[in-house]
Order: C-alpha cells, then sequence, then structure tokens
C-alpha cells in the first residue's frame, strides 16, 4: 500500500498528539473524507481523525519518500 504524507499546519486543541512544521503520514479514510476530516498515525503512533485545514499536502523528492515508505508504521 502507498503511503501519503503531509505537513501539520495548525494543532488547536491536539497539541499533545501533533506537531507543527511535522510531517505525518496519513491514512485513506472515504467516510472521514465526507466530514471533513483526515486519518493520521499521530505522536501515539496510532491513527486518528483530524479536521483536514490542519494539515497541508506536501512534494517529497523520489529518494525521500522511498525512505519513509521503508520505516514500519
Amino acid at each position: 500500500m502507498k503511503k501519503h504524507f503531509l505537513i501539520c499546519i495548525r494543532n488547536n486543541g491536539y497539541e499533545a498528539s501533533l506537531e507543527v512544521r511535522k510531517v505525518y503520514e496519513s491514512i485513506s479514510d472515504r467516510q472521514a473524507e465526507k466530514h471533513d476530516q483526515i486519518r493520521i498515525i499521530d505522536e501515539s503512533g496510532e491513527d486518528y481523525l483530524y479536521p483536514v485545514n490542519f494539515f497541508a499536502p506536501i512534494r517529497l523528492p523520489s529518494k525521500t519518500k522511498e525512505k519513509l515508505e521503508l520505516i514500519p508504521a
């Protein structure tokens, strides 16, 4: 399964779970997307739903993305 990465741009109310300017892995969740939420593997190492506007898409160089994809979740 292909991994997707986003950068956190806000963490209001979730300061213990999310760090601003940190890259996070997202997990596809069509139901969450219908409610403007996104499933993110956060600081706890578990996946939780967060507002989609807390994250921005980023483009990573191929080599960097390959290395991140090799890291176990």
